[in-house]
């Protein structure tokens, strides 16, 4: 049965590859997992029909054999475990690279989206401009012990697994701040990620949405 993942119709990153179906599309490329792509409007995210797969109204979804999955690092995690390609097969190593995907999400990631929430979503408020300052210390407090680690090795634990694939999807995310590439460790291991063939096809796919959506008549 055909995996099925759900994407922006029309994405808001314009076509960067940072809208999340992104990981799941880089995680199916690394897995070597043929797959079909259901395209959703906004409106339809708050659609019965597509609630009834999230049940926040976001994206990515994945349908596997009956199988309903939400949250971009479930589902990631999810098909590193059924398919060959993104975990070690040492348990200790395997355990590793998995704590390094949650370390992605829940300690690097969220002081970027609040790097994101000050410029983009609150840039209007009064306090704006002082919060900024403040968010970028917590960043620059997450991004240095992860730099120390890359500093002598391609990646974060021995060979590339799925804590480098989420890791790299949520440091992509900081290159409009001009801080990844202030750290010349994190800015070459991000573009390792990107050098990868599984990530330039996942990427090649989910511009190809937006390039379509953006192009006249469309």
């Amino acid at each position: 049965m055909t995996l099925t993942l759900t994407a922006f119709e029309r994405s808001p990153d314009g076509g960067r590859g940072l809208a999340r179906d992104m990981r799941v599309r880089w995680a199916l490329e690394e897995a070597g997992q043929p797959h079909a792509v259901r395209l959703v409007s906004f409106d339809a995210l708050k659609q019965p029909a597509h609630l009834a797969l999230n049940p926040f109204g976001q994206i990515p979804t994945l349908e596997d054999e009956g199988l309903v999955l939400f949250e971009s690092g479930a589902i990631v995690l999810h098909l590193a475990e059924r398919h060959a390609g993104l975990l070690p097969e040492a348990p200790d190593a395997r355990a590793r690279a998995i704590s390094w995907l949650f370390a992605a999400l829940n300690t690097v990631e969220p002081p970027i989206l609040e790097l994101f929430a000050a410029r983009v979503l609150e840039r209007d408020q009064p306090w704006a401009e002082d919060r900024l300052p403040l968010v970028r210390d917590r960043i620059r407090t997450r991004l240095a012990p992860l730099s120390a680690r890359l500093a002598t090795g391609e990646w974060l634990d021995g060979g590339f697994t799925v804590g480098d694939l989420m890791m790299v999807s949520v440091l992509l995310r900081l290159r409009p701040s001009g801080l990844l590439d202030a750290d010349p460790s994190l800015a070459a291991y991000v573009a390792r990620g990107e050098a990868r063939p599984a990530y330039q096809r996942a990427f090649a796919a989910q511009k190809a949405v937006f390039d379509a959506q953006a192009s006249p008549g469309a």
